[in-house]
């Protein structure tokens, strides 16, 4: 700032900026907050002056406050020179006529344009019979009372108060800047916040990623927990079908559209889709925001919905659904935020829902194979047609007597419609013998294990079932073959296969015999517990008998291998 001495010429650089009166321009303050900032900066500029300063507008040079302790200059007149210092943003000296200064400071207190604060000071002392008739007209004084305001007051060396105007317009800086990094670690703060909830709900979705967890369950996790993070009134999942409608498949699959939703949902299912179509293509490239620009407008078929977020569910060019969030809560906008979260959330679920259709095709072709080799089974041997289904249906129903958990009955199911798979390698003159056979055919026969454990090994899917395969002709006295194991080292679900497998096969017709009856089937069975069979799982058939007497009566039309809860 220049001192009186070198102040003509940043006079008269102000005056020629300002040489035309400025008029004020702009809305006015509103009164709570013009009076809060007017009041601080009086405060600050009485403890530093000692006197109260008048205040203008640094951008419309409006009048904000006028001193009483001030001479009343026009300062309307004065109001361009104002907003020129206001923009240089340092304290001036705008008007210098001994002994009076008149300084010109501004204060920004928060604003992008500064308030400014005009003081007429006393350089020096005054005599008594001093003539103060010119300066008296820089003060709109005459001159007696110009000499008697100025005796008034304290008197201020140039270079001191230019000191002081500096430090007042440092602290008001400061207090500026330090008002400003408190608002930004405000929002900083609620931005962490915020991505702290945002990060912890897509953590707590990768978490919950299981081939077991169904894309619905899956979907109503997403949505509760959205709901505390989205200013959403309401949020909704649609599920596209994944399999046409009436399609036999051996998975449990989606063949119509399911609507998921959390909070008030202004649409049901048919009226999501129409509002997916009314979207366009688009919507499947990238979120698509509504706010009342577009919600407002005439054809718009939602009224009930103001703003909106459509996000589609897809996993590279499978498309598995939608995912939206509906009207603002606050009554704002969406914005790329929210739009962001949805686009992350709803890459989760289209990763999700891909898992589970290509798991879902690979266990329909599983259960193809399987269904192919158990009728290639029934082709090799026409008169045990059936025997593989109804031998898994016992097995499992012996299992369920047992205690035995979901994955072994699993197991013991599929191992029973494929146990005898290997009877494909025998000779058809052997199998289809219908009289006694020798010993050679006897010794071939009981190849058929080992003969389905190869056929089946190559299989990774079939890795647990290979064991009961291999060995549900092993016997718990250990005469059993192929390797004569003995007792408990037969695996469990061999154990219960073989006796399923003799139950079937002692009540089934054969070509060389009739069934036996129930009555010889059972004092059989009483013989051979403990020599040929465990002797806890006959105690289980005996406790299971007419359950497991009516699987073996079902109707072959009626049987149907259900291969959904292993695959």
């Amino acid at each position: 700032m220049d001192t009186p001495t070198g102040s003509t010429l940043v006079f008269d650089e102000l005056r020629q900026a300002g040489s035309q009166p400025l008029a004020p321009s702009g809305p006015p303050l509103s009164p709570g907050n013009a009076a809060e900032s007017v009041g601080k900066m009086r405060e600050l500029l009485d403890t530093a002056f000692g006197v109260e300063l008048t205040l203008l507008d640094g951008e419309s040079g409006q009048l904000l406050y006028a001193s009483a302790d001030q001479p009343h200059h026009e300062w309307e007149l004065r109001a361009e020179l104002c907003c020129e210092v206001a923009r240089r943003g340092r304290p001036e000296f705008i008007e210098d006529e001994d002994p009076f200064l008149v300084l010109a400071l501004p204060l920004r207190n928060g604003a992008e344009t500064p308030n400014v604060a005009l003081g007429t000071f006393v350089t020096r002392p005054i005599g008594l019979d001093e003539d103060l008739s010119r300066p008296a007209e820089l003060l709109g004084m005459r001159a007696d009372e110009a000499t008697l305001w100025a005796s008034s007051q304290n008197v201020w060396p140039p270079d001191a108060l230019r000191r002081v105007a500096e430090l007042v317009l440092a602290q008001t800086e400061s207090a500026r800047r330090i008002q400003q990094l408190e608002k930004e670690a405000g929002s900083i703060s609620v931005n962490l916040a915020s991505t702290y909830e945002e990060i912890s709900l897509l953590y707590r979705l990768t978490q919950n990623l299981k081939i077991s967890e169904s894309d619905e369950d899956l979907g109503r996790v997403a949505l509760q927990w959205m709901d505390e993070v989205l200013p959403a009134a309401a949020m909704a999942i649609q599920l596209v079908p994944v399999a046409p409608p009436g399609q036999s498949v051996a998975h449990s699959s989606r063949t119509r559209p399911i609507l998921l939703s959390h909070g008030e949902c202004p649409v049901d299912n048919q009226q999501f889709s129409a509002l997916i179509d009314y979207l366009g293509p688009q919507a499947a490239n990238s979120p698509v925001v509504v706010n009342r620009s577009i919600s407002g407008r005439r054809g718009w078929p939602c009224p009930d919905i103001r703003q909106l977020i459509a996000v589609s569910l897809s996993e590279g060019e499978n498309l598995f659904g939608w995912l939206a969030a509906f009207n603002h809560r606050e009554g704002g906008e969406f914005g790329t935020v929210e739009a962001s979260l949805l686009s992350s959330v709803a890459a989760i679920l289209g990763i999700h829902s891909g898992n589970i259709e290509l798991y879902r095709q690979q266990s329909e072709l599983l259960a193809g194979i399987v269904r192919a080799l158990t009728s290639a089974i029934d082709a090799k041997d026409p008169y045990t047609c059936g025997h593989s289904d109804r031998v898994a249906r016992v097995a499992v129903r012996l299992a369920e007597e047992l205690g035995c958990e979901a994955d072994t009955l699993n197991t013991i199911y599929l191992s029973g419609l494929l146990h005898d798979i290997g009877k494909i390698g025998i000779d058809d003159s052997v199998l289809r013998k219908p009289g006694k056979l020798s010993e050679d055919e006897y010794e071939h026969i009981k190849t058929h294990p080992e003969i389905g454990h190869r056929i089946l090994r190559d299989l990774k899917k079939l890795d647990d079932v290979l064991p009961v395969v291999l060995y549900h002709h092993e016997s718990w006295d250990g005469r059993g073959y192929p390797h004569k194991l003995l007792s408990e080292k037969i695996p469990l679900p061999a154990r219960i296969l073989a006796v399923a497998d003799s139950y079937d096969a002692m009540g089934s017709d054969r070509p060389y015999r009739k069934g036996m009856p129930d009555e010889k089937i059972d004092s059989i069975f009483r013989a051979g517990a403990g020599q040929q069979w465990d002797p806890q799982i006959i105690e289980a058939f005996f406790r299971a008998r007419d359950d497991i007497r009516q699987i073996s009566q079902a109707d072959q039309e009626d049987v149907k291998p259900d291969l959904q809860h292993w695959t």
